[in-house]
């Protein structure tokens, strides 16, 4: 018996973004996956929605820089650096059985902030619960992309990556719109946030009862061959911080990779300023006078552009990278980003502030798609796990420091021309810089290979040879949730993506040495035999 239909291989002229779409869906499996995320990441959106309406839109207080700059310190930096030690558990436990029960825990955490947020608490145990709510998350969005070459085909992987988070984003963005229209229904305030966060709740319990009908053994990791045993639990975790280090100088030696890791760092810094200086604006300057309701009302609007540029992206992407090679269509995007804030964002009207979300929301998932196939594509296999690790620490850390230092400048009203003149600079330098240190790669053209969105290889290869593709993020925006959960504290925020899988943990020991620095492969490869077996056989 088999566990869902091989999809054929084909040639390159056969792909298309339709074409790719209906073939990962024709995998049983892989649709299980796919609803499991979709349900969990509908969860992520009302989540943040409640929580962000709670935080930065109560209808008792105003949000200041210094304040809101704290939050994301306190939410997004904790959850940057445990992050990618999730994968030395990942690569040790069932990830079924992490689906399973990581939800039924995220659950129970987002009771316990619901009622935190109903009895008006803001301070130290709010944050520390919904820290408990995300670190859990961390282990279900590595789980998912580490499992996922376990369900597709090698021919369809790629396309798997960008599909599903894409789409993972899209629903967190109308699972936060939802969210809202439950936080309005129920009459606002610190009670209607709490409703809609035990909404939330009640999504990751449906998307845990999905995965039990997957079975315990099916999304790896590959048991251990007789005689083999596992490291201690403690030199794991030597290993991983080791292995971040050797990946990082891995990066460093191929310059594509570091340039794509680079491009993501500088508009994920820009985002902060940005992010920070939209809610101000929405609660602090144009809907002062209105109240919070109002605001938030408003500023809805602004998460819905951005979730048209995400959809977008995804349509456009593919097409794109048929003509441009991944580096001209990075640099287009980031010069595209610096022009649009350059010119609207000066204008402070709302009009001007939602076609900026929708354009920043298509520059970012565009730049994610591209950059993630370029590491997938580009990096030696052995190194892949703890490279997108370094992406999903590269994905929230310049974000905080972007904020914090916007913190500094930016006044109580949002309204400051001096930090639209910094994000739309920053923009453009980093195009400028993306596009000198690619140039090679600029002036190349298209892959002959692409295939897929963001320009996939067949079967995941790489230019040094076959390879297996690791997973793939999801971009985000400065207006709204995320593919790779709750923007914590605010709808419009983007935590990390699923960045691959941060979940490339040490191998067991008693395997054949690698070369010093490699003992951390990614985890589920598709050339793994056993990761094909599993999808060949029940």
């Amino acid at each position: 018996m088999t566990t869902g239909r091989l999809p054929r291989r084909r040639s390159g002229a056969q792909h298309s973004f339709l074409a790719d779409l209906r073939a990962v869906l024709a995998e049983r499996n892989f649709r299980r996956l796919f609803a499991t995320r979709l349900i969990s990441q509908t969860g992520d959106g009302m989540f943040a929605a409640g929580l962000g309406a709670y935080v930065f839109f109560n209808a008792t207080s105003f949000p200041n820089p210094g304040a809101a700059a704290a939050a994301f310190t306190v939410l997004y930096l904790p959850y940057s650096l445990v992050g990618p030690f999730a994968g030395v558990f990942i690569d040790r436990w069932s990830r079924r059985q992490i689906l399973v029960w990581s939800a039924v825990l995220r659950a129970a955490f987002v009771a316990l902030t619901a009622y935190l947020v109903a009895s008006g608490r803001l301070g130290v145990p709010l944050y520390i619960s919904v820290l408990a709510v995300l670190g859990v998350n961390r282990f279900f969005l590595s789980s998912l992309s580490a499992a996922l070459p376990h369900v597709v085909g090698e021919d369809t992987l790629v396309m798997a990556n960008s599909v599903a988070p894409t789409a993972g984003t899209i629903v967190a963005f109308l699972g936060g719109l939802a969210g809202l229209a439950v936080h309005f229904v129920t009459g606002g305030g610190q009670g209607g946030s709490a409703v809609t966060l035990l909404a939330g709740g009640a999504c990751y319990l449906i998307a845990g009862a999905i995965g039990v009908t997957m079975r315990r053994d099916l999304l790896g990791p590959p048991p251990l061959a007789e005689g083999e045993r596992r490291r201690g639990l403690l030199a794991d975790f030597a290993i991983m911080t080791r292995g971040l280090i050797s990946g990082a100088q891995h990066v460093w030696q191929r310059r594509p990779v570091a340039a794509a890791l680079g491009a993501t760092g500088g508009q994920r810094a820009i985002y902060g300023i940005l992010l920070l200086t939209s809610i101000l604006l929405y609660r602090n300057y144009f809907f002062r006078a209105s109240g919070a309701n109002s605001a938030l009302g408003h500023f809805t609007l602004v998460i819905i552009a951005a979730a048209i540029g995400y959809g977008a992206a995804a349509v456009v992407t593919p097409v794109a990278t048929r003509r441009l090679s991944k580096a001209a269509l990075i640099t287009a995007l980031l010069g595209l980003g610096g022009v649009v804030t350059g010119v609207l964002g000066p204008t402070f009207a709302q009009p001007a502030f939602l076609v900026l979300s929708l354009t920043l929301g298509l520059v970012a998932q565009g730049v994610a798609i591209c950059s993630v196939t370029v590491i997938q594509q580009r990096m030696d296999d052995d190194y892949r796990g703890r490279v997108f690790a370094l992406y999903d620490m590269l994905f929230n850390v310049p974000f905080v420091i972007g904020a914090v230092v916007a913190a500094q400048i930016i006044p109580d009203s949002g309204k400051s021309y001096l930090l639209i003149a910094v994000a739309a600079t920053g923009y453009l330098l980093a195009a400028v810089a993306y596009g000198a240190v690619s140039r090679q790669e600029l002036l190349a053209g298209p892959d002959p290979a692409d295939s897929s969105p963001a320009g996939s290889s067949p079967a995941g290869s790489s230019p040094a040879g076959p390879s297996p593709a690791g997973s793939s993020p999801a971009g985000s925006s400065p207006a709204g949730p995320t593919a790779a959960g709750p923007s914590p504290a605010v709808p419009p925020a983007a935590a990390p993506p699923d960045a691959g899988s941060s979940s490339a943990g040490p191998a067991p020991a008693g395997r054949p040495p690698r070369p010093p620095g490699s003992e951390l492969p990614s985890a589920g490869p598709v050339g793994n035999p056993s990761a094909s077996a599993q999808r060949r056989s029940a």
